[in-house]
């Protein structure tokens, strides 16, 4: 069973440490924007192993747009669609300051510690969340993620989750033409990776609430998780 949230006392040490692992990302730029670019550097690079880092696909904070195309980055910095080229690029004092993750990233990562406060605040009036159960949340964010990964087969951006003709003709293209294409804040694809990201990591918590172990970092019992 899911304990009540004075019950966590775990509660307050995880959030400062796990707090700490989200904000980081987001120090980059502001180390950048502050004109520390070592700091900035090695929060890069440490948070490259975790994540592509590609800039039309993050987001920008201290420039005029939250996000930029890929277009717009290679007009300023390289015209490439080499990842391991374009990740590389951070921001200029114009554009504004890459964060550290990409736009999925922060939405699965950044929501993790909220979705814990609103499980444990929730308490024993949620009850546990099956296996079968964290698989319908992870369902759509594997769909959004594989479905792009076949598309940057034809190269970055250049496959069919680029224009999204599908959606496109589903729809009646009644819609804006930039929410159908690019990964620009407010396009589908941006879209589903904010929510997708937003629903799988609340899964996940509550599923972890459930079966992990959840009073004082006990493992809940079977009497626990069946009451």
């Amino acid at each position: 069973m899911i304990s009540s949230i004075r019950e966590q006392r775990w509660l307050l040490p995880f959030s400062i440490l796990y707090g700490t692992f989200v904000g980081l990302p987001f120090l980059a730029p502001v180390s950048m924007q502050s004109g520390w670019e070592a700091p900035a550097t090695l929060i890069y690079s440490v948070y490259s192993f975790l994540c592509h880092q590609l800039p039309e696909r993050s987001y920008f904070l201290f420039g005029p747009q939250l996000s930029y195309s890929l277009a717009d980055i290679q007009a300023i910095y390289v015209n490439t669609l080499d990842p391991s080229v374009l990740r590389q690029f951070v921001g200029t004092a114009q554009m504004g300051w890459k964060v550290a993750w990409s736009d999925r990233m922060v939405s699965m990562y950044s929501s993790v510690l909220p979705a814990v406060w609103l499980v444990a605040g929730l308490g024993r009036r949620l009850g546990p969340l099956s296996f079968a159960g964290l698989l319908l949340f992870a369902a759509p964010m594997a769909l959004d993620g594989f479905s792009h990964m076949i598309s940057d087969l034809a190269g970055i951006e250049q496959g069919f989750r680029q224009s999204n003709l599908w959606l496109q003709s589903l729809t009646g293209n009644v819609l804006s033409p930039s929410f159908y294409t690019g990964n620009a804040w407010g396009s589908f694809n941006a879209w589903m990776r904010l929510i997708t990201g937003i629903q799988f990591s609340f899964g996940a918590v509550w599923f972890a609430f459930s079966y992990v172990g959840v009073e004082a970092g006990k493992p809940a019992t079977t009497q626990d998780s069946a009451s």
